[in-house]
């Protein structure tokens, strides 16, 4: 209980406008580490592909102008959006990471290419591959149908609108391990954009995990009471109302309890509001301790506790309230201060067929008046 209370102090100690900020500025250090990590490795892809592209040069299979090209275009891209990352310009799009524009931009170089230099098309035409794994890290249904439509309508114009063939550079053996490598990259990528966006997911997953975590804590703590650990009056008479339908529903006994620490205004007095705290400690988990799962336990205001006890005729109520004010007496209250004593007073009383929970706690508060009045320190039945 005292782990609760200390949960409850240590979540609402930091103001919620400094958690707020720093939760911000981490997504968005985040982000942008991310964001320039892939532009990188988009970086280094057409590097490569600009190296198989000069072996090809290198034996007469496409022309020298191709290469230097290819990799002015696809690194120009990169540093456009790099720009777009690390400006406000950025901010007008809905996604941060711009995948649909980069993916769009990507099959544009690569079809144009593949329409310029045919002789080495398949390495182009490969690349849509990986074109298409990269906006597939955050695209919907219909974004990928624009990228789909895009692509489709470029194939369109690249294999009806001429008669240029797509070739497969094998003539030497430097094209045959060329051509080898860009198969073997091409799947290399595909998998390695998988192997992140698995990452991304599971992140994501953790993320919610973590966050659902923080939710059930939330609501748990928000239903107990700070001090003591039992439910707060807000809970138990929600409780309340569900015990009193539920016994009705099911034709079953239900008694309830409203207890009272005694003289708890002379002990905060005298012995100071910490030692006061320290009781309403003690004897919450003393009951705890000593009531059955069934039972429901919740402070109904200062000192006064309120003990829902289902399936329980007000007789068998009784007997268990009084031997919880036995043990409460026996207890040591010394040991927080000299020469103190607390015990406790209830007032008991079982559900009648057609009573209402209002009704009911009237009659239990009449209960626990009476046992006031006859001098404290005891159980009074309604």
């Amino acid at each position: 209980m005292q782990t609760a209370a200390t949960s409850l102090s240590s979540l609402f100690a930091e103001k919620p406008a400094d958690s707020a900020r720093r939760s911000s500025l981490g997504v968005r250090r985040r982000h942008i580490r991310i964001r320039r990590m892939m532009l990188g490795y988009v970086c280094i892809s057409y590097f490569v592909d600009a190296i198989l592209l000069g072996v090809y040069a290198e034996t007469g299979a496409v022309s020298w102008t191709i290469p230097p090209a290819y990799l002015a275009g696809g690194v120009g891209s990169v540093l456009g959006f790099g720009v777009l990352y690390e400006t406000r310009l950025g901010k007008r799009f809905t996604d941060a990471f711009l995948v649909i524009p980069q993916a769009i931009v990507g099959l544009l170089i690569m079809l144009a290419f593949a329409w310029v230099a045919p002789q080495a098309g398949f390495l182009f035409l490969c690349n849509l591959f990986v074109v298409f794994s990269f906006s597939s890290l955050r695209a919907s249904a219909r974004e990928t149908a624009v990228v789909w439509t895009a692509m489709a309508v470029g194939l369109l114009v690249l294999f009806l609108g001429g008669d240029k063939p797509i070739g497969m550079p094998l003539a030497t053996f430097p094209d045959r391990v060329a051509t080898m490598i860009a198969f073997a990259l091409t799947i290399g990528r595909c998998m390695f954009i998988g192997i992140f966006s698995n990452s991304l997911r599971e992140s994501l997953y953790n993320k919610s995990r973590q966050l659902k975590e923080a939710y059930r804590r939330i609501e748990e703590l928000a239903e107990l009471d700070e001090l003591t650990g039992s439910f707060n009056r807000r809970c138990i008479m929600r409780m309340l109302d569900d015990e009193v339908a539920r016994a009705q529903r099911n034709n079953t006994p239900c008694s309830v309890a409203l207890i009272d620490l005694d003289w708890f205004k002379r002990i905060n007095d005298t012995h100071g509001h910490p030692i006061g705290d320290e009781v309403l400690r003690t004897f919450a988990i003393t009951v705890f301790a000593n009531i059955r799962g069934i039972d429901r336990f919740g402070r109904y205001g200062g000192e006064e506790f309120l003990l829902i006890m289902p399936e329980t005729p007000s007789t068998t109520a009784a007997n268990i309230l009084d031997r919880l004010r036995l043990i409460v007496a026996e207890l040591d209250w010394s040991a927080f201060s000299s020469g103190m004593a607390v015990t406790i007073s209830a007032g008991v009383a079982e559900l009648k067929p057609t009573e209402n929970p209002d009704a009911l706690l009237a009659r239990v508060d009449e209960a626990l008046y009476a046992a006031k009045e006859a001098g404290r320190n005891q159980i009074a039945r309604a």
